[in-house]
Protein backbone atom coordinates (compact mmCIF):
# COMPACT_ATOMS: atom_id res chain seq x y z
CA UNK A 1 0.00 0.00 0.00
CA UNK A 2 1.50 3.30 -1.08
CA UNK A 3 -1.37 5.72 -0.51
CA UNK A 4 -3.85 6.37 2.29
CA UNK A 5 -6.94 8.43 1.51
CA UNK A 6 -9.10 7.89 4.62
CA UNK A 7 -9.03 8.65 8.32
CA UNK A 8 -6.92 6.16 10.26
CA UNK A 9 -5.91 5.55 13.83
CA UNK A 10 -2.86 3.47 14.74
CA UNK A 11 -1.20 2.56 18.03
CA UNK A 12 2.47 1.59 17.99
CA UNK A 13 4.47 -0.39 20.50
CA UNK A 14 7.76 -0.55 18.62
CA UNK A 15 9.93 1.46 16.31
CA UNK A 16 12.85 3.78 16.90
CA UNK A 17 14.24 7.09 15.76
CA UNK A 18 14.23 7.90 12.07
CA UNK A 19 16.44 10.31 10.18
CA UNK A 20 14.97 13.65 9.13
CA UNK A 21 15.55 14.49 5.49
CA UNK A 22 13.82 16.13 2.55
CA UNK A 23 11.69 19.28 2.54
CA UNK A 24 10.34 19.74 6.06
CA UNK A 25 10.23 22.47 8.66
CA UNK A 26 10.76 21.46 12.30
CA UNK A 27 9.30 24.59 13.85
CA UNK A 28 6.75 24.88 16.63
CA UNK A 29 4.57 27.71 17.82
CA UNK A 30 5.11 29.24 21.24
CA UNK A 31 4.15 26.99 24.18
CA UNK A 32 2.54 27.90 27.44
CA UNK A 33 1.57 25.78 30.45
CA UNK A 34 0.21 26.25 33.96
CA UNK A 35 -0.31 23.42 36.44
CA UNK A 36 -2.53 23.15 39.56
CA UNK A 37 -4.77 25.99 38.46
CA UNK A 38 -7.97 24.14 39.44
CA UNK A 39 -8.77 23.25 43.06
CA UNK A 40 -11.20 20.33 42.71
CA UNK A 41 -9.31 17.94 40.41
CA UNK A 42 -6.41 15.87 41.76
CA UNK A 43 -4.30 17.28 38.93
CA UNK A 44 -4.87 19.99 36.36
CA UNK A 45 -3.05 21.89 33.64
CA UNK A 46 -3.70 24.40 30.90
CA UNK A 47 -1.67 24.09 27.72
CA UNK A 48 -1.40 26.49 24.81
CA UNK A 49 0.21 26.07 21.40
CA UNK A 50 0.06 29.35 19.56
CA UNK A 51 -3.61 30.35 19.76
CA UNK A 52 -4.81 26.82 20.53
CA UNK A 53 -5.62 26.43 24.21
CA UNK A 54 -6.84 23.44 26.25
CA UNK A 55 -7.67 22.88 29.92
CA UNK A 56 -7.20 19.41 31.46
CA UNK A 57 -8.34 17.99 34.79
CA UNK A 58 -7.59 14.57 36.32
CA UNK A 59 -9.72 12.91 39.00
CA UNK A 60 -8.67 9.76 40.86
CA UNK A 61 -7.79 7.09 41.65
CA UNK A 62 -11.34 6.83 42.96
CA UNK A 63 -14.07 4.27 43.44
CA UNK A 64 -15.28 2.75 40.17
CA UNK A 65 -18.72 1.53 39.17
CA UNK A 66 -19.07 -2.25 39.28
CA UNK A 67 -20.02 -2.32 35.60
CA UNK A 68 -16.72 -0.61 34.66
CA UNK A 69 -14.46 -2.35 37.19
CA UNK A 70 -11.34 -4.11 35.93
CA UNK A 71 -9.86 -6.51 38.48
CA UNK A 72 -6.17 -6.06 37.61
CA UNK A 73 -5.89 -2.37 36.69
CA UNK A 74 -7.53 1.02 36.90
CA UNK A 75 -10.24 2.10 34.48
CA UNK A 76 -9.37 5.26 32.55
CA UNK A 77 -12.15 7.44 31.16
CA UNK A 78 -11.43 10.42 28.90
CA UNK A 79 -14.02 13.12 28.20
CA UNK A 80 -13.54 15.88 25.62
CA UNK A 81 -15.73 18.96 25.96
CA UNK A 82 -15.96 21.24 22.90
CA UNK A 83 -15.93 25.01 23.28
CA UNK A 84 -19.61 25.19 22.32
CA UNK A 85 -22.30 22.57 21.86
CA UNK A 86 -22.30 18.88 22.66
CA UNK A 87 -19.54 16.32 21.90
CA UNK A 88 -19.74 14.76 18.43
CA UNK A 89 -18.02 11.92 16.58
CA UNK A 90 -14.89 14.06 16.28
CA UNK A 91 -14.64 14.37 20.05
CA UNK A 92 -15.18 10.62 20.48
CA UNK A 93 -12.22 9.91 18.20
CA UNK A 94 -10.09 12.41 20.09
CA UNK A 95 -11.07 10.73 23.36
CA UNK A 96 -9.95 7.36 21.99
CA UNK A 97 -6.59 8.78 20.89
CA UNK A 98 -5.93 10.35 24.28
CA UNK A 99 -7.14 7.32 26.25
CA UNK A 100 -5.00 4.81 24.35
CA UNK A 101 -1.94 7.05 24.66
CA UNK A 102 -2.42 7.54 28.41
CA UNK A 103 -2.99 3.82 28.93
CA UNK A 104 0.32 3.12 27.19
CA UNK A 105 2.24 5.31 29.66
CA UNK A 106 0.30 5.05 32.94
CA UNK A 107 1.04 2.19 35.36
CA UNK A 108 -2.63 1.34 35.78
CA UNK A 109 -1.88 -2.04 37.39
CA UNK A 110 -0.83 -0.21 40.57
CA UNK A 111 -4.44 0.90 41.10
CA UNK A 112 -6.68 -2.11 40.41
CA UNK A 113 -10.47 -1.81 40.74
CA UNK A 114 -10.35 1.99 40.70
CA UNK A 115 -11.16 4.73 38.22
CA UNK A 116 -9.29 7.62 36.68
CA UNK A 117 -11.12 10.37 34.82
CA UNK A 118 -9.45 12.85 32.48
CA UNK A 119 -11.54 15.80 31.30
CA UNK A 120 -10.30 17.99 28.45
CA UNK A 121 -11.97 21.33 27.76
CA UNK A 122 -11.36 23.24 24.52
CA UNK A 123 -10.75 26.92 25.20
CA UNK A 124 -9.73 27.91 21.67
CA UNK A 125 -8.93 25.90 18.56
CA UNK A 126 -6.47 27.32 16.03
CA UNK A 127 -5.09 24.03 14.71
CA UNK A 128 -3.15 21.04 16.11
CA UNK A 129 -5.93 20.49 18.66
CA UNK A 130 -5.29 16.76 19.19
CA UNK A 131 -1.61 17.30 19.96
CA UNK A 132 -2.56 20.09 22.38
CA UNK A 133 -5.01 17.69 24.07
CA UNK A 134 -2.26 15.10 24.54
CA UNK A 135 0.30 17.60 25.82
CA UNK A 136 -2.22 19.03 28.29
CA UNK A 137 -3.12 15.50 29.41
CA UNK A 138 0.50 14.63 30.12
CA UNK A 139 1.05 17.77 32.18
CA UNK A 140 -2.17 17.13 34.14
CA UNK A 141 -1.17 13.52 34.85
CA UNK A 142 2.20 14.77 36.09
CA UNK A 143 0.46 17.29 38.33
CA UNK A 144 -1.73 14.52 39.77
CA UNK A 145 1.39 12.54 40.67
CA UNK A 146 0.19 9.38 38.95
CA UNK A 147 2.84 6.68 38.32
CA UNK A 148 3.94 6.54 34.68
CA UNK A 149 6.45 4.42 32.79
CA UNK A 150 7.30 7.42 30.62
CA UNK A 151 6.06 10.86 29.67
CA UNK A 152 4.61 11.55 26.25
CA UNK A 153 4.07 14.49 23.96
CA UNK A 154 2.32 14.95 20.63
CA UNK A 155 3.20 16.65 17.36
CA UNK A 156 0.87 17.39 14.45
CA UNK A 157 2.21 17.47 10.88
CA UNK A 158 0.47 18.84 7.80
CA UNK A 159 1.49 18.04 4.21
CA UNK A 160 0.51 20.62 1.60
CA UNK A 161 -0.09 20.05 -2.12
CA UNK A 162 3.62 20.64 -2.84
CA UNK A 163 4.72 17.94 -0.39
CA UNK A 164 6.01 20.42 2.18
CA UNK A 165 5.71 19.21 5.77
CA UNK A 166 4.70 21.75 8.42
CA UNK A 167 4.78 20.91 12.13
CA UNK A 168 2.25 22.33 14.57
CA UNK A 169 0.05 23.79 11.79
CA UNK A 170 -2.59 26.45 12.36
CA UNK A 171 -6.25 25.93 11.46
CA UNK A 172 -5.70 27.74 8.16
CA UNK A 173 -2.72 25.53 7.29
CA UNK A 174 -4.74 22.42 8.17
CA UNK A 175 -7.50 23.44 5.74
CA UNK A 176 -4.98 23.90 2.93
CA UNK A 177 -3.22 20.56 3.56
CA UNK A 178 -3.87 17.32 1.71
CA UNK A 179 -2.82 15.18 4.69
CA UNK A 180 -2.83 15.69 8.44
CA UNK A 181 -1.06 13.46 10.97
CA UNK A 182 -0.67 13.53 14.75
CA UNK A 183 1.89 11.38 16.57
CA UNK A 184 2.32 10.70 20.28
CA UNK A 185 5.98 10.20 21.20
CA UNK A 186 7.35 8.69 24.42
CA UNK A 187 10.10 10.41 26.39
CA UNK A 188 12.48 7.48 26.87
CA UNK A 189 13.16 6.04 23.42
CA UNK A 190 11.21 8.50 21.24
CA UNK A 191 8.95 5.68 20.08
CA UNK A 192 5.58 6.36 18.48
CA UNK A 193 2.81 5.43 20.93
CA UNK A 194 -0.09 6.55 18.75
CA UNK A 195 -0.79 8.02 15.34
CA UNK A 196 -3.92 9.58 13.88
CA UNK A 197 -3.90 10.28 10.15
CA UNK A 198 -6.25 11.93 7.69
CA UNK A 199 -5.94 12.54 3.96
CA UNK A 200 -3.82 11.15 1.14
CA UNK A 201 -0.10 10.45 1.56
CA UNK A 202 2.61 7.98 0.60
CA UNK A 203 4.48 5.61 2.89
CA UNK A 204 7.65 7.67 2.53
CA UNK A 205 5.76 10.82 3.54
CA UNK A 206 4.39 9.00 6.58
CA UNK A 207 7.90 7.94 7.59
CA UNK A 208 9.19 11.46 7.06
CA UNK A 209 6.44 12.92 9.25
CA UNK A 210 7.29 10.42 12.00
CA UNK A 211 10.94 11.46 11.82
CA UNK A 212 10.05 15.15 11.94
CA UNK A 213 7.73 14.55 14.91
CA UNK A 214 10.42 12.66 16.81
CA UNK A 215 12.80 15.55 16.22
CA UNK A 216 10.23 18.14 17.27
CA UNK A 217 9.40 16.15 20.42
CA UNK A 218 12.81 17.05 21.83
CA UNK A 219 11.70 20.69 22.07
CA UNK A 220 8.44 19.76 23.79
CA UNK A 221 10.11 17.51 26.37
CA UNK A 222 12.59 20.27 27.08
CA UNK A 223 9.64 22.61 27.61
CA UNK A 224 8.17 20.06 30.06
CA UNK A 225 11.42 20.04 32.04
CA UNK A 226 11.75 23.82 32.05
CA UNK A 227 8.11 24.28 33.09
CA UNK A 228 8.34 21.85 36.01
CA UNK A 229 11.72 23.25 37.06
CA UNK A 230 10.36 26.79 37.18
CA UNK A 231 7.33 25.66 39.19
CA UNK A 232 9.21 23.77 41.87
CA UNK A 233 12.04 26.29 42.10
CA UNK A 234 9.46 28.80 43.35
CA UNK A 235 8.12 26.30 45.91
CA UNK A 236 11.56 25.37 47.22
Amino acid sequence: MTQSSCDALHFFRGGGMMEVCGSSTVSLREFGCEQSLLSRPDGSASFTQGDTSVLAGVYGPAEVKVSKEIYDRATLEVLVQPKVGLPSVRERLQEQCVRETCEASLLLSLHPRSSLTLILQVLHDDGSLLSCFLNAACMALMDAGLPMSCLFCAVTCAIDTDGQITTDPTAAQEKESRALMTFAIDSTERKVLMSSTKGSFSVSELQQCIAVSQKASEKIFQFYRDSVRRRYSKIL
